[in-house]
Protein backbone atom coordinates (compact mmCIF):
# COMPACT_ATOMS: atom_id res chain seq x y z
CA UNK A 1 0.00 0.00 0.00
CA UNK A 2 0.98 3.55 -0.34
CA UNK A 3 1.48 5.65 2.38
CA UNK A 4 -0.38 9.09 2.54
CA UNK A 5 1.26 11.41 5.28
CA UNK A 6 1.78 9.53 8.23
CA UNK A 7 -0.84 6.79 7.08
CA UNK A 8 0.24 3.29 7.89
CA UNK A 9 0.41 0.39 5.69
CA UNK A 10 3.07 -2.30 5.27
CA UNK A 11 3.64 -5.23 2.89
CA UNK A 12 2.72 -8.48 4.85
CA UNK A 13 5.31 -11.00 4.33
CA UNK A 14 3.72 -14.54 4.33
CA UNK A 15 6.01 -16.13 6.36
CA UNK A 16 4.73 -14.08 9.33
CA UNK A 17 1.92 -15.22 11.51
CA UNK A 18 -0.78 -12.28 12.02
CA UNK A 19 -4.03 -12.52 14.29
CA UNK A 20 -7.13 -12.16 12.66
CA UNK A 21 -7.85 -8.99 11.76
CA UNK A 22 -4.36 -7.56 10.50
CA UNK A 23 -4.13 -8.27 7.12
CA UNK A 24 -5.82 -6.83 4.39
CA UNK A 25 -6.64 -7.83 0.39
CA UNK A 26 -6.61 -5.64 -2.02
CA UNK A 27 -9.92 -6.16 -4.29
CA UNK A 28 -8.91 -5.37 -7.09
CA UNK A 29 -5.41 -7.01 -7.33
CA UNK A 30 -5.70 -9.43 -4.41
CA UNK A 31 -2.37 -7.87 -2.83
CA UNK A 32 -2.05 -8.35 0.83
CA UNK A 33 -0.90 -5.89 3.16
CA UNK A 34 -0.86 -5.79 7.01
CA UNK A 35 -3.18 -2.96 8.40
CA UNK A 36 -1.25 -0.08 10.66
CA UNK A 37 -3.53 2.99 12.42
CA UNK A 38 -4.82 5.50 10.08
CA UNK A 39 -5.20 9.12 11.82
CA UNK A 40 -8.28 11.60 10.32
CA UNK A 41 -7.73 12.37 6.79
CA UNK A 42 -5.28 9.41 5.78
CA UNK A 43 -5.73 6.77 3.45
CA UNK A 44 -4.17 3.76 2.14
CA UNK A 45 -3.73 2.81 -1.47
CA UNK A 46 -2.76 -0.10 -3.06
CA UNK A 47 0.63 0.26 -4.52
CA UNK A 48 -0.04 -1.85 -7.39
CA UNK A 49 -3.08 -1.10 -8.64
CA UNK A 50 -3.74 2.67 -6.92
CA UNK A 51 -7.37 1.56 -5.09
CA UNK A 52 -7.94 2.98 -1.87
CA UNK A 53 -8.51 0.27 0.86
CA UNK A 54 -8.97 2.13 3.93
CA UNK A 55 -9.83 5.75 4.48
CA UNK A 56 -10.75 7.82 7.40
CA UNK A 57 -13.08 10.86 7.02
CA UNK A 58 -15.04 12.78 9.74
CA UNK A 59 -18.48 11.46 10.51
CA UNK A 60 -18.34 9.70 7.42
CA UNK A 61 -21.44 7.15 8.65
CA UNK A 62 -23.73 10.05 9.33
CA UNK A 63 -22.37 11.35 5.54
CA UNK A 64 -23.39 8.46 4.64
CA UNK A 65 -26.84 7.59 6.27
CA UNK A 66 -28.03 10.81 4.41
CA UNK A 67 -27.18 10.26 0.99
CA UNK A 68 -28.54 6.54 1.27
CA UNK A 69 -31.79 8.57 2.73
CA UNK A 70 -31.29 10.40 -0.44
CA UNK A 71 -31.34 7.80 -2.91
CA UNK A 72 -34.35 6.53 -1.24
CA UNK A 73 -36.25 9.44 -1.62
CA UNK A 74 -34.90 10.30 -4.86
CA UNK A 75 -35.89 7.22 -6.42
CA UNK A 76 -39.53 7.15 -4.73
CA UNK A 77 -39.84 10.32 -6.89
CA UNK A 78 -38.20 8.99 -9.72
CA UNK A 79 -41.21 6.14 -10.10
CA UNK A 80 -43.62 8.20 -9.65
CA UNK A 81 -43.75 11.69 -11.54
CA UNK A 82 -43.34 11.33 -15.60
CA UNK A 83 -39.28 10.22 -16.36
CA UNK A 84 -39.94 10.99 -20.11
CA UNK A 85 -42.69 12.40 -22.77
CA UNK A 86 -42.65 11.37 -26.48
CA UNK A 87 -44.38 13.77 -29.53
CA UNK A 88 -44.68 12.05 -32.47
CA UNK A 89 -47.55 13.97 -35.23
CA UNK A 90 -49.42 15.62 -32.81
CA UNK A 91 -49.72 12.66 -30.03
CA UNK A 92 -47.78 12.46 -27.05
CA UNK A 93 -47.20 9.76 -24.15
CA UNK A 94 -45.25 10.39 -21.15
CA UNK A 95 -43.82 7.04 -18.97
CA UNK A 96 -42.42 7.31 -15.74
CA UNK A 97 -39.79 4.74 -15.14
CA UNK A 98 -41.79 2.09 -13.03
CA UNK A 99 -43.87 2.16 -16.42
CA UNK A 100 -40.97 1.57 -18.54
CA UNK A 101 -39.48 -1.21 -16.10
CA UNK A 102 -43.31 -2.97 -16.13
CA UNK A 103 -43.71 -2.59 -19.90
CA UNK A 104 -44.19 -6.37 -20.70
CA UNK A 105 -45.55 -7.19 -17.23
CA UNK A 106 -48.91 -8.51 -19.49
CA UNK A 107 -47.54 -10.54 -21.70
CA UNK A 108 -45.02 -13.53 -21.75
CA UNK A 109 -41.97 -11.80 -20.74
CA UNK A 110 -43.55 -10.51 -17.23
CA UNK A 111 -40.89 -12.45 -15.38
CA UNK A 112 -38.51 -9.83 -16.97
CA UNK A 113 -40.46 -6.90 -16.47
CA UNK A 114 -39.96 -7.66 -12.51
CA UNK A 115 -36.42 -8.42 -13.22
CA UNK A 116 -35.62 -5.17 -14.88
CA UNK A 117 -38.29 -3.65 -12.15
CA UNK A 118 -36.15 -4.69 -9.60
CA UNK A 119 -32.38 -4.33 -10.73
CA UNK A 120 -33.02 -0.05 -10.93
CA UNK A 121 -35.52 0.51 -8.71
CA UNK A 122 -36.11 -2.14 -5.65
CA UNK A 123 -32.06 -3.14 -5.33
CA UNK A 124 -31.17 0.56 -4.65
CA UNK A 125 -33.89 1.33 -2.50
CA UNK A 126 -32.79 -2.09 -0.57
CA UNK A 127 -28.88 -1.42 -0.46
CA UNK A 128 -29.59 1.78 0.86
CA UNK A 129 -32.48 0.89 3.32
CA UNK A 130 -29.78 -2.09 4.64
CA UNK A 131 -27.11 0.91 4.63
CA UNK A 132 -29.32 2.67 6.86
CA UNK A 133 -30.07 -0.10 8.98
CA UNK A 134 -26.75 -0.89 9.69
CA UNK A 135 -24.74 2.42 10.27
CA UNK A 136 -27.15 4.54 12.25
CA UNK A 137 -26.47 3.05 15.36
CA UNK A 138 -23.16 3.04 14.94
CA UNK A 139 -23.04 6.87 14.08
CA UNK A 140 -24.04 7.17 17.16
CA UNK A 141 -21.56 5.32 18.98
CA UNK A 142 -24.73 2.46 19.90
CA UNK A 143 -23.93 -1.27 19.33
CA UNK A 144 -24.96 -2.23 16.11
CA UNK A 145 -28.75 -3.43 15.81
CA UNK A 146 -29.44 -7.50 15.18
CA UNK A 147 -28.64 -8.70 12.05
CA UNK A 148 -26.88 -5.95 11.07
CA UNK A 149 -23.75 -7.82 9.82
CA UNK A 150 -25.67 -10.44 7.83
CA UNK A 151 -27.68 -7.38 6.47
CA UNK A 152 -24.41 -5.79 5.53
CA UNK A 153 -23.06 -8.66 3.83
CA UNK A 154 -26.41 -8.86 1.78
CA UNK A 155 -26.27 -5.36 0.82
CA UNK A 156 -22.74 -5.60 -0.60
CA UNK A 157 -23.83 -8.96 -2.67
CA UNK A 158 -26.61 -6.36 -3.89
CA UNK A 159 -24.44 -4.11 -5.14
CA UNK A 160 -22.92 -5.69 -8.91
CA UNK A 161 -26.95 -6.02 -9.42
CA UNK A 162 -27.98 -2.35 -8.40
CA UNK A 163 -28.09 -0.81 -12.13
CA UNK A 164 -29.49 2.28 -11.66
CA UNK A 165 -26.27 3.53 -13.96
CA UNK A 166 -26.70 1.35 -16.34
CA UNK A 167 -30.50 2.22 -17.21
CA UNK A 168 -29.03 5.64 -17.16
CA UNK A 169 -26.44 4.79 -20.18
CA UNK A 170 -29.45 2.98 -21.91
CA UNK A 171 -31.79 6.01 -21.79
CA UNK A 172 -29.49 8.11 -23.10
CA UNK A 173 -27.99 5.46 -26.17
CA UNK A 174 -32.00 5.28 -26.86
CA UNK A 175 -32.27 9.04 -26.99
CA UNK A 176 -29.96 9.32 -29.61
CA UNK A 177 -31.58 6.91 -31.75
CA UNK A 178 -34.91 8.25 -31.50
CA UNK A 179 -33.99 11.97 -31.28
CA UNK A 180 -34.46 12.49 -35.27
CA UNK A 181 -37.35 10.71 -35.22
CA UNK A 182 -39.78 12.24 -32.34
CA UNK A 183 -39.57 15.17 -29.77
CA UNK A 184 -38.31 14.03 -26.56
CA UNK A 185 -39.49 16.10 -23.17
CA UNK A 186 -37.89 15.22 -19.76
CA UNK A 187 -39.97 15.15 -17.23
CA UNK A 188 -38.66 15.88 -13.26
CA UNK A 189 -38.25 12.21 -12.87
CA UNK A 190 -35.31 12.04 -15.39
CA UNK A 191 -33.73 14.79 -12.98
CA UNK A 192 -34.36 13.26 -9.98
CA UNK A 193 -32.43 10.06 -11.62
CA UNK A 194 -29.88 11.46 -12.68
CA UNK A 195 -29.53 13.27 -9.13
CA UNK A 196 -29.96 9.71 -8.13
CA UNK A 197 -26.64 8.30 -10.15
CA UNK A 198 -24.63 10.82 -8.61
CA UNK A 199 -25.54 10.27 -5.09
CA UNK A 200 -25.32 6.72 -5.65
CA UNK A 201 -21.67 7.30 -6.61
CA UNK A 202 -20.72 9.93 -3.74
CA UNK A 203 -22.21 7.21 -1.06
CA UNK A 204 -20.31 4.21 -2.39
CA UNK A 205 -17.18 6.24 -2.41
CA UNK A 206 -17.50 7.80 1.25
CA UNK A 207 -18.55 4.53 2.76
CA UNK A 208 -15.38 2.67 3.48
CA UNK A 209 -16.26 -0.76 3.75
CA UNK A 210 -13.70 -2.30 5.43
CA UNK A 211 -13.93 0.35 8.83
CA UNK A 212 -17.46 -1.03 8.91
CA UNK A 213 -16.42 -4.39 8.77
CA UNK A 214 -14.06 -3.93 11.63
CA UNK A 215 -16.52 -1.96 13.90
CA UNK A 216 -19.22 -4.64 13.22
CA UNK A 217 -16.60 -7.34 14.29
CA UNK A 218 -15.27 -5.29 17.09
CA UNK A 219 -19.23 -5.17 18.18
CA UNK A 220 -19.93 -8.97 17.49
CA UNK A 221 -16.72 -10.02 19.51
CA UNK A 222 -17.81 -7.73 22.63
Amino acid sequence: MEKRGTCGVQDADASEVYREGELIACPQCDALYRVVPLAHGERAQCVRCGTVLISTRNRAFVRVIALAITVVILMIAATIFPFLSVSVAGLTNSSSVLDAALAFAGGPMFGLSLAVAALIVAIPILRAALVIYVLTPMAFGRAPWPGAIPAFRFSEALRPWSMAEIFVIGVAVALVKVADLARIGFGPAFWFFAALVVVIVLKDGYMNRWTVWKALDQQDRS
